[in-house]
C-alpha cells in the first residue's frame, strides 16, 4: 500500500503528485520551487493571481500539459504554518484521499515533508496520513444489487521524504492499522440486527481470535444460568435468539498481571422491551452494539501490533425484545456478583448486560476496567454528538486515557459521581439497586450504576450514544457508524503504564 522514497520516482501508473502549501509571502521553496522552475514560473504566477489557493482544505488541481513527467499536481492548502495542528493534518489528509478517490486516481505520490509544521513533525504527518487514508475512503458495506463495473480504489500511495525511510514506513503502517481497526468496528455497527445476531457477533469474535491467536471463550445460555448471570439473562428473556457472553484474551506479557479489561455493550437490537421505544426512536437500534464493536476494533489493532500488555475483552451479547417471557418493570433480578436489581425501566437494559460483563471481566483477572456502550440518550442532551461522556473512580487511570484521546482526536468529557448519585441508584425498597432512578442526570445515573459493579477496581466508563454514529459525512468518513473510541482505547493500551 505505502512505498517510501527519498525522491520522486516516476512510473507510468503514478503520474500524480500531491504537495502541501502554506500561506506565504516568500517565494516557493523545496519541491514546489523545483517544479516551478520546470514549469517556467507558472506556479508562482498562479499563486500571485490567487488561482493556486493556500486556504486550509482548498485543493487546486494543475495539469502540467507535457512540460513535466508528472501529469497532474494537487496542491493542498494548509493555511498558516504556525496554526497547522495534528488534528488539522488528519482532516486535510482525509479530504485529500477522498478527493483523489472521487477522481478515480489509483496511485499517487505525496511530498510528506510539505505537510510538516511547528506542531506536526515528519513522524506525526506519516502517522495521520496512514490513519486518515483508510478512514476517509471507507465505504459502507450494503446489501444492494452490485454493478458489474469494477470499483476504482486507491491502490498505492508513494511517499517522498527526507526523514528516515524505514521509520516513516513503519509509522505509516501503524497509522493504517489504527484506521483499519476503526473501519472494522464501523462495518459491525452498520450491519442490520437480523444479520448481526448475538450468535453472529460471537462467530466474528472467534474469527478474530483465530486470526490473531487470542484465547477465547463463548458462554452459552445454560452456562450463564449455572454461573448466575441473572442481569444479562433478564435482558435476553424476551428473545428467540440465545445470548452469548464473549471473551477474548490477549497475553502480551509472560505473567497474567496488570490486565486491562475491555467490556463492550453488545445489544444487537434494542426495542426497549416493555418500556418500548417510539416508532422513530426504535429506528437505528441495530447500532446499540456500538460498544462491542469498539472493543473488537481495538482488539483488531492489538492483534496486529502485539503490544507488551495483557488484555481481556468481554462482550455480553443479546437483543432486547418483547414477548410473553420478556422481563418487565418491577421485576427483581440477581446479577452475577450477587447484587439484586429492581427493574424500573426495561429500556435501561445495557447497564444490566454490562453489569455481568464487568463482573465476568474481573473473574478473568482484569485489574483495570474500561466499559464502552451506546448507553443513554442523556449523554447526547448533556454533551451533543461530538463528545463521548466518561466517568471514573481513578484519577491517574483517567489522565492516561485523556492523553490517548487527545492524541487520537477523539473528544472525551468527564461527568461526576457524587455520593448523592450513589444513593439514587441504591434507592429501592425491593433490591440492592434500581436500574433507572429517573430522567435527571440520566447519563450519570447509568455510569453510577455500573460503578456498583466495578467496585474498587480502577474503572473508566465511556458513553458513546452520541458519538457512535453520525448523520453527516466528514473528511474522515461517511455518515453512519464512526468506530469511535477504537483508536483511543488501542492507543491507551499501547502506552499504558
Amino acid at each position: 500500500m505505502f512505498h517510501v522514497y527519498n525522491k520522486y520516482q516516476f512510473t507510468e501508473e503514478n503520474e500524480t503528485l500531491v504537495i502541501g502549501i502554506y500561506n506565504q509571502n516568500s517565494p516557493l521553496s523545496g519541491i514546489a520551487a523545483a517544479l516551478d522552475e520546470k514549469l517556467s514560473g507558472q506556479l508562482t504566477s498562479l499563486l500571485k493571481s490567487g488561482d493556486l489557493v493556500t486556504k486550509q482544505k482548498a485543493i487546486t488541481k494543475i495539469y502540467t500539459l507535457g512540460q513535466h513527467e508528472i501529469k497532474r499536481l494537487y496542491f493542498v492548502g494548509l493555511g498558516k504554518e504556525k496554526d497547522f495542528t495534528l488534528e488539522e493534518a488528519r482532516e486535510v489528509f482525509g479530504l485529500m484521499c477522498k478527493t483523489l478517490l472521487k477522481e478515480k486516481v489509483e496511485h499517487f505520490t505525496i511530498a510528506l515533508d510539505t505537510f510538516v509544521s511547528e506542531k506536526v513533525n515528519n513522524n506525526d504527518a506519516a502517522y495521520v496520513l496512514g490513519e486518515a487514508f483508510p478512514l476517509s475512503t471507507y465505504k459502507i458495506i450494503n446489501y444492494k444489487q452490485k454493478s458489474n463495473e469494477p470499483e476504482k480504489n486507491i491502490k498505492g500511495i508513494h511517499v517522498i521524504t527526507e526523514a528516515q525511510l524505514d521509520e516513516i514506513s513503519s509509522i505509516l503502517e501503524i497509522g493504517y492499522t489504527y484506521g483499519s481497526g476503526t473501519n472494522f468496528a464501523r462495518t459491525l455497527v452498520n450491519m442490520p440486527g437480523n444479520i448481526l445476531t448475538a450468535a453472529e457477533l460471537a462467530n466474528i469474535s472467534v474469527e478474530l481470535a483465530n486470526k490473531y491467536d487470542f484465547e477465547y471463550e463463548i458462554l452459552e445460555k445454560e452456562e450463564m444460568e449455572k454461573l448466575g448471570m441473572g442481569a444479562l439473562l433478564a435482558v435476553n428473556q424476551g428473545s428467540a435468539e440465545p445470548p452469548k457472553m464473549i471473551v477474548l484474551k490477549y497475553k502480551g506479557k509472560e505473567d497474567w498481571t496488570d490486565v486491562i479489561g475491555l467490556v463492550g455493550k453488545g445489544i444487537t437490537f434494542d426495542t426497549g422491551g416493555y418500556s418500548i421505544k417510539s416508532k422513530d426512536g426504535i429506528v437505528g437500534m441495530k447500532t446499540d452494539m456500538g460498544g462491542a464493536a469498539s472493543v473488537l476494533g481495538a482488539m483488531e489493532i492489538i492483534g496486529q501490533l502485539r503490544p507488551e500488555k495483557n488484555v481481556v475483552a468481554v462482550i455480553p451479547a443479546t437483543d432486547n425484545m418483547i414477548s410473553g417471557s420478556a422481563f418487565k418493570p418491577d421485576d427483581v433480578i440477581v446479577a452475577l456478583n450477587g447484587k439484586t436489581i429492581e427493574v424500573l425501566n426495561t429500556d435501561a437494559e445495557g447497564r444490566l448486560a454490562l453489569a455481568d460483563g464487568i463482573t465476568y471481566a474481573k473473574h478473568h483477572g482484569a485489574n483495570y476496567i474500561i466499559d464502552v456502550a451506546t448507553l443513554t440518550g442523556g449523554v447526547i442532551i448533556a454533551l451533543g454528538t461530538n463528545t463521548t461522556g466518561a466517568m471514573t473512580n481513578n484519577e491517574p487511570l483517567f489522565e492516561q486515557f485523556l492523553q490517548a484521546s487527545a492524541e487520537c482526536g477523539e473528544r472525551v468529557w468527564r461527568l461526576p459521581i457524587f455520593p448523592e448519585d450513589k444513593k439514587r441508584v441504591r434507592n429501592s425498597k425491593m433490591a440492592d439497586l434500581n436500574n433507572s432512578p429517573g430522567r435527571e442526570g440520566h447519563a450519570i445515573m447509568a455510569g453510577t450504576f455500573l460503578g456498583e459493579f466495578a467496585e474498587e477496581t480502577p474503572w473508566i466508563h465511556l458513553d458513546i450514544a452520541g458519538t457512535a454514529t453520525t448523520a453527516k459525512e466528514s473528511d474522515l468518513g461517511p455518515s453512519g457508524a464512526t468506530g469511535v473510541m477504537v483508536r483511543t482505547i488501542a492507543a491507551f493500551i499501547e502506552t499504558f503504564k
